[in-house]
Formats: structure tokens, sequence, C-alpha cells
């Protein structure tokens, strides 16, 4: 069984590439949009990025519909946000990962890694300030 994992400090992330792609194989659409100006400053906004410039540093929110150029507050009916904490060995993210490769799946902040392991393994990932490992489950009291 495959289960991607991220392998340096940060935490997991699939970068915008990534999640396009994701997303496309599931026969949905996303678009890319970053926080232009804040609520606190009076005039919250959100600018529409293409794919490649997503991936800067900076937050990047998904929308699951096309919100214009510009748009002044988040729907989140239309908010695309997945972590995949529960589903490392998703057979979708796997494709993912291979088809466009390490370098090209990760997020800003991380460095992915498919590990191969036994079939039918009950397992767990910890994180150490986003390094994660991967280890059989067992029971502790």
């Amino acid at each position: 069984m495959k289960v991607v994992i991220n392998r340096c400090y940060g935490g997991f992330g699939l970068s915008a590439k990534a999640i396009e792609l994701f997303l496309k194989k599931h026969n949905k659409e996303c678009f890319f949009y970053k926080q232009t100006g804040y609520a606190h400053e009076g005039n919250e906004e959100y600018t529409k990025v293409e794919t490649d410039k997503a991936d800067d540093g900076r937050l990047t929110h998904v929308m699951l519909k096309e919100m214009g150029e510009k748009f002044n507050e988040i729907d989140n009916e239309f908010y695309y946000y997945e972590s995949f904490y529960d589903d490392r060995n998703n057979t979708t993210l796997i494709e993912t990962v291979e088809e466009l490769g390490i370098e090209a799946a990760s997020g800003d902040h991380a460095e992915l890694d498919i590990v191969e392991i036994p079939d039918g393994i009950n397992y767990t990932i910890d994180e150490y300030d986003g390094i994660e490992t991967i280890h059989e489950a067992h029971r502790s009291w």
C-alpha cells in the first residue's frame, strides 16, 4: 500500500498544480485567489491568480466556483479545503503525486514522499514540526 507523507519541516501540503489536477480527476474545476485587502483595514478583497502564481509562499484560497477577478467575502459553500489528514493512501492523491512528481506536487512548505508499506497494515502518521513518519498502529493505555 502506498501512503503520502511530508519529509521536511513545515507540514503536508499540495502545490496549486497538484490541487488542480486532483480536483480535475474528480471532474471539478478550481480557482485560486490571494487576499489583497483586509477587513481590519476596511477593504477585505481577494484577487484571482493563475495556477503558476499561486505557490508564492502566501496563503492561497481555493474556490470551486469562479468568483470573478476580485471579490470581497469568502463564500464557504465554494471554499475548498482538504488536509488528507485521515486519507493519505487515497488513490487519487497517490496518482496525482506520481503523475506530477514529488517536487511539482509538493506545496510551499512541503517535501512529499510516497512510502510503500505492507497491505492491510493499520498505520498512524506521527508528525514533529511538519516532518512525518509512518508507524504501525498498536494499542496503548
